[in-house]
């Protein structure tokens, strides 16, 4: 398969087999991940593979949208940077996590990428229940600052996403065509 195929076949997976992703199949995904760009070679993007369902469960919780998928998937790489590396850090996590995604894909397993960096824990005015922006709420806990609760942390490493990995429990859709040319400018 072409990397052409394979961008145009990529789709967000969100249901998952009950079927364990093998640890080898896991440490070559990571050491393809690992060759990603990053500024300057500084390679600043750390890994966390959580494969424990009770982890999971709870790392599901850090938002009150848009997680949940995660408590079903057999198993999330939590991606960060090292802020102690570079203020980069955040670009070459983005692209690591793209790239972690793609050789997924590669490998036969779905994933899908589920956002941690600068989000709150709850979108919603937990009392009111009114809807508030995460800038109306910056006092509020974030989903880092929940995760930071239990999982192990080092202080410099900073999470950009929970990407869920697994084999998918049905097959993809095609991608629907659309003109992009309202998209792009050539000068």
């Amino acid at each position: 398969m072409t990397l052409t195929e394979l961008l145009k076949k990529r789709r967000s997976v969100r249901r998952f087999e009950h079927k364990r992703v093998p640890r080898e199949v896991l440490e070559g995904l990571l050491k393809a991940t690992l060759t990603a760009p990053s500024s300057k070679n500084t390679r600043s993007t750390r890994f966390m593979v959580i494969e424990d369902a009770q982890i999971l469960t709870k790392v599901a919780q850090m938002r009150d949208f848009g997680s949940a998928l995660l408590a079903d998937a057999p198993c999330a790489i939590l991606v960060c940077g090292d802020s102690s590396a570079t203020d980069l850090w955040l670009d070459n996590a983005a692209i690591s996590a793209t790239i972690l995604q793609l050789v997924a894909e590669e490998a036969g397993l779905g994933s899908c990428w589920v956002h941690v960096n600068g989000r709150p824990r709850w979108s919603k005015e937990r009392n009111s229940g009114s809807e508030l922006s995460y800038a109306e709420n910056s006092d509020a806990e974030t989903a880092t600052d929940y995760l930071r609760k239990f999982l192990p942390l080092p202080k410099e490493w900073n999470p950009l996403c929970a990407v869920a990995l697994g084999y998918p429990l049905e097959p993809s859709k095609p991608r629907s065509e659309k003109d992009d040319a309202d998209k792009v400018i050539y000068l």
